[in-house]
């Protein structure tokens, strides 16, 4: 029961977890992190052992439904917020989850302040929405690289084509 309530207790909304981080020590170092994280995998679950090493707490910001069907598209996402925030929670790498409903993180960036903004590798810094943002508080913006052939689209493409057993 007591992990029940350790996992349940990393999942904020966006007002609750500005809150939080605010009482956090000036020394602690918050990396942000945000994306749909639709079917967890081996890439993911590395992608965010390696952010949370570049600060004291790892906040996961997760695309709300409909921004993940508007980026990308009507099947998507195949699991609902509400279940990919307990998986994210899960995971002993993240220290908070939230969401966001609109097709960027920039508002709840600034919201929140991270002195840490981490993209996947097929980001660029400077491409990386909110960097300008972060940039402007004196923080850093780091672009991680991916784990190849480990992606949701791939996983998805292999379980169409994958053989039915009877």
């Amino acid at each position: 029961m007591a992990s029940r309530v350790r996992l349940e207790s990393k999942i904020k909304s966006p007002r609750a977890l500005a809150g939080v981080l605010s009482k956090l020590p000036r020394s602690a170092r918050v990396v942000f992190t945000n994306g749909c994280f639709d079917i967890l995998h081996r890439g993911h679950v590395s992608y965010l052992e390696r952010a949370r090493l570049l600060g004291t707490h790892l906040v996961v910001a997760l695309n709300g439904d409909a921004s993940v069907a508007r980026l990308k598209g009507p099947t998507r996402p195949v699991n609902p917020l509400e279940d990919r925030l307990r998986v994210i929670a899960a995971l002993e790498a993240v220290s908070f989850v939230t969401w966001f409903d609109e097709d960027d993180p920039v508002a709840l960036i600034t919201r929140l302040k991270p002195k840490v903004l981490v993209k996947g590798g097929d980001w660029k810094p400077e491409q990386i929405l909110g960097s300008r943002e972060v940039r402007s508080w004196g923080g850093t913006v780091r672009s991680l690289a991916f784990l190849e052939g480990r992606s949701t689209t791939a996983i998805l493409s292999r379980a169409k084509t994958a053989p039915r057993s009877s």
